[in-house]
This record gives structure tokens, sequence and C-alpha cells, in this order.
């Protein structure tokens, strides 16, 4: 038998796996996520591939708490159990379109992101498995 450890808050069925997928969400309340997010060490770069795509981004956590503070509930795409190759998190996933200055195009342009997260199980942190365009 498989053992799961789950740190996310939600942590109802199904079982956690690979790219297993939640129905009924979204799972967290945004309203709350987002209060979270902006408060001082509320937000939690949780898989090393999200640090990566975060640096790559040249963003740090204030900007990453911004983009979602920017999230509405339609922008919500679907739950999914994700892991960090130690623990497993029920998340949410929201996809966002915004348009910015990209200096290499020397224009504006329309960027979408990704965000994937879940609320922590103490209720008192978000924890960020992706964020990337």
């Amino acid at each position: 038998m498989v053992t799961f450890i789950v740190v996310s808050e939600y942590s109802g069925g199904p079982t956690p796996g690979d790219r297993v997928k939640i129905d009924g969400g979204p799972l967290y309340p945004l309203e709350r996520v987002q209060g979270l997010a902006v408060q001082p060490s509320g937000l939690l770069l949780w898989t090393r591939k999200c640090s990566r795509d975060v640096a790559n981004l040249t963003w740090d956590a204030d900007d990453v708490a911004s983009v979602i503070s920017a999230l509405k509930s339609s922008d919500y795409k679907d739950s999914e159990w994700c892991d960090n190759g130690k623990a497993w998190a029920a998340c949410d996933a929201y996809t966002i379109r915004r348009r910015e200055w990209i200096e290499a195009a020397r224009k504006e342009m329309s960027v979408e992101y990704f965000l994937k997260f879940a609320i922590g199980k103490t209720g008192a942190l978000v924890l960020m498995v992706s964020c990337h365009t």
C-alpha cells in the first residue's frame, strides 16, 4: 500500500497521483488565496520547477502575489493533485492574460500566465506549484 503525505488543506478524494484531476473545484476560495498571498511569508514557491520558472521571469514572491491578486474567478481552469517529490497538494490552476510591455519586441503584447497553487494544511500559506508563461 502506498502512503501519500498530503500538505494541502484540501485532502479529500480522489487519491493523489500523477496528474489526477479533482472534480468540483475550485478547491479554495480565490479571495482567501489572494489575501494569504500578499501577507509577509504567505507565499511559498513549493516546487523546484516553480522556483526556476519565477526566476526565469525575473520575478520575486511579490510579483507572483501581484498576478494572483489580479486573478478573477473566470480565470479558473481546473484542479488536480501535484507533488514536489516528497509530498502532495491538491491544487487549483488558473490562467490569466495581461497586456505587458515586452522590451525585446519593443511593444505591448498579450502574455498568458499559468498559475497552480494550494493552501497549506495550516491554512496560513499559499503553496505555489507552477507559475509560467
